[in-house]
């Protein structure tokens, strides 16, 4: 009898702890590239504080879910992404299609814009890109972990060396240290990191885009909160967000606090 007693308290305790341990949904954690200005940029070194158009676009996205949406610093591009696999951050706001990571994380349809990657190259030594075949036997870097969509990615991993750099302010510096012939990035970051570094003068992008890509929200596989009706929920408030421009507000405010280094 003592052992059956026992053997139904275990069963209990088995049951019961999950249900304790269970995550509160009424608060997601999301978190980004902190390097990717005017979209998302960390307040200062010693902060886990996040600034830019993405945050104000958590907190439409949260006030219409009647939730908390925490954006906060949470380690470099490429440890970001471990950690939305892992299911420790919930959302991963502002990411390109790829079929690796579609694998680890759910992407919300619509997405909230649509971004253009460019090649940097130092002033005095432009060269002609009309294809991507035109970088092969080049040199090239980009920021670690970083994707330019599907097909490109594909691309480069057969056909192109890309090296790649811890930060995108390391990049833009072996840019110019002559190591690499050019620097792979979005426009408007690159841009607003290259104007803070006082090297607009001497780096340029290439006319030619390397690609245009749409960003999404997306919600890891492995969030205890991700429920057909929550991503159901942020696709019909993206639409909604589409429909009334609300991004393209966001940008253009957080552009000028980027330029103004004035807060939210």
């Amino acid at each position: 009898m003592l052992s059956f007693t026992r053997i139904l308290l275990s069963l209990i305790a088995a049951l019961w702890l999950p249900l304790a341990a269970a995550k509160d949904c009424s608060r997601l954690i999301a978190s980004g590239n902190s390097e990717y200005p005017p979209y998302l940029w960390r307040a200062s070194e010693t902060t886990t504080e996040m600034h830019g158009a993405i945050p104000r676009l958590m907190d439409y996205v949260a006030k219409q879910l009647n939730i908390e949406i925490q954006v906060k610093y949470l380690g470099p591009w490429g440890r970001v992404q471990e950690e939305v696999a892992e299911g420790n951050i919930d959302l991963l706001s502002g990411a390109f299609y790829t079929e690796a990571r579609s694998y680890r994380m759910d992407y919300i349809q619509p997405p909230f814009q649509r971004t253009r990657t460019s090649v940097w190259v130092r002033k005095n030594h432009p060269f002609k890109f009309e294809n991507w075949s035109d970088l092969v036997g080049k040199s090239g870097v980009t920021v670690i972990n970083n994707s330019f969509g599907q097909k490109f990615d594909e691309y480069a991993a057969a056909h192109l060396n890309i090296h790649e750099a811890g930060r995108l302010a390391q990049g833009l510096r072996m840019l110019l240290g002559e190591r690499i012939d050019y620097f792979l990035y979005e426009d408007q970051p690159a841009r607003a990191y290259a104007a803070e570094l006082g090297l607009l003068e001497r780096i340029e992008p290439l006319t030619n885009a390397v690609s245009s890509e749409d960003l999404f929200l997306t919600v890891s596989k492995r969030s205890e909160c991700n429920t057909p009706e929550l991503r159901a929920r942020l696709a019909k408030i993206l639409e909604q967000a589409q429909q009334q421009g609300v991004m393209q507000q966001f940008l253009q405010q957080a552009l000028e606090r980027w330029q103004a280094r004035t807060p939210y």
